[in-house]
């Protein structure tokens, strides 16, 4: 009995796992699958990082809210007159020349 040609469907598939095992082989498709999977990594960290300046911004715009109570609060209120500092004796100065 003859065995029946191939089919085009069954040629693609055979062509196609060839293809696949060459590229695999390479040594570029090592480093770009390294790459790919370290930068899936970094960009996990990245995300975990960004979702905690969502925090640090609410605690900001607390801050920045007290801040401005408080400056209102003192601009309200008006500054003490400061006396100028006395001024030490000269004595000391004269002993020890």
């Amino acid at each position: 009995m003859a065995r029946p040609a191939p089919d085009l469907l069954t040629k693609l598939v055979d062509k196609g796992e060839e293809a696949l095992a060459r590229v695999a082989d390479a040594p570029a498709a090592h480093r770009l699958v390294e790459t790919v999977t370290t930068l899936r990594s970094r960009v996990d960290e990245l995300q975990k990082r960004v979702r905690g300046l969502d925090v640090l911004e609410q605690r900001v715009a607390a801050l920045e809210a007290r801040v401005d109570e408080l400056s209102k609060k003192n601009a309200a209120k008006p500054a003490a007159a400061r006396k100028p500092a006395a001024k030490k004796p000269a004595t000391a100065a004269k002993k020890s020349a």
